[in-house]
């Protein structure tokens, strides 16, 4: 199957908060039951008709580690160009390797707060990380792609517990020196709260002036939205969220869903913030998730309805 390769109706949002949907890839990423091609290929175009245009679309990863992505080049392949910056998740040189000859537009690369937990997510220590990212963004640059280093874990560890400030930091300062086109900040298992949102945008714009700035927020003990918003509320930035609240994982116990894309528009929306998306697009593929993952999706929005009611 191939995808629509008509540009949706273009609406520029007034605001400078930009969604970017995960869901393709850390959406799926931790589902048990396969998902098939297609109907990856259909949620991505629900997602280009609902006015997203960066997207991320697959991770370059070891297929027996996570076998929902197995198909990333036969997702990549039918991706249509042009009107999407198309996002891959990169772990290591082969996986760039593949990002590169997909022909993907940018590279999500992972540097995970503490040593444990990227040891079991990766098979390197923080340090390893580091000096790995670096080769990666040179090669990356080289070849064009636009690069964002994400800190995962930077609001707790499943293994290590609470992540001291001082800790993420010291890795902004260290990771931005291989100059980055993008910071992200993820809480990867859903433990942070606003204080922590607002300590580590200043540490951000200690750091990292001038970097913009991207957050990924889980809803795993419902403080993802009053994190996104607090982000939004600091001034311009990116937010990750996944459409169905649908993701986690497969290396952190009990790490549950990503906030959802039309949850996330609701909240935005209803104060004042327009991302310049179509809601409904994002309603109607929320509800579309359900039948293909054979369980109920976390988002509220598509099942409570717009207010006021269209």
């Amino acid at each position: 199957m191939s995808i629509d390769s008509r540009p949706a109706p273009a609406t520029e949002p007034n605001s400078e908060i930009t969604i970017i949907d995960v869901s393709p890839r850390d959406g799926l990423q931790n589902e048990k039951t396969p998902v098939s091609t297609d109907n990856k290929l259909t949620l991505i175009n629900s997602l280009i008709t609902a006015g997203i245009r960066r997207i991320e679309a697959t991770s370059f990863v070891h297929p027996r580690l996570v076998p929902q992505m197995a198909d990333a080049e036969a997702v990549a392949a039918a991706l249509p160009r042009g009107h999407v910056s198309w996002i891959g998740l990169v772990l290591n040189e082969r996986g760039l390797d593949r990002a590169i000859a997909a022909g993907l537009d940018e590279v999500n690369i992972v540097v995970v707060a503490t040593d444990t937990f990227s040891r079991k997510n990766q098979g390197t220590s923080t340090h390893q990380g580091i000096e790995l990212w670096t080769r990666l963004a040179a090669r990356a640059r080289s070849a064009g792609l636009r690069t964002t280093i994400t800190i995962a874990a930077a609001f707790g560890c499943p293994f290590e517990g609470e992540v001291p400030i001082t800790r993420v930091t010291e890795l902004i300062a260290r990771c931005v020196q291989a100059q980055p086109d993008e910071l992200a900040l993820a809480d990867t298992i859903g433990v942070g709260v606003p204080r922590q949102v607002t300590e580590l945008a200043g540490a951000a714009a200690a750091e990292a002036p001038g970097i913009p700035l991207r957050w990924h927020f889980h809803n795993t003990r419902n403080t993802g939205y009053a994190n996104a918003l607090t982000a939004a509320a600091l001034g311009p930035c990116t937010l990750d969220a996944s459409v169905g609240g649908i993701g986690g994982c497969p290396f952190a116990p009990a790490a549950t869903g990503n906030i959802a894309t039309e949850d996330l528009w609701y909240l935005l929306d209803r104060n004042g913030i327009d991302t310049g998306l179509d809601i409904h697009p994002l309603l109607d593929t929320a509800k579309w998730l359900d039948t293909v993952l054979g369980y109920r999706v976390p988002g509220q929005l598509a099942r409570a309805g717009l207010f006021p009611a269209s």
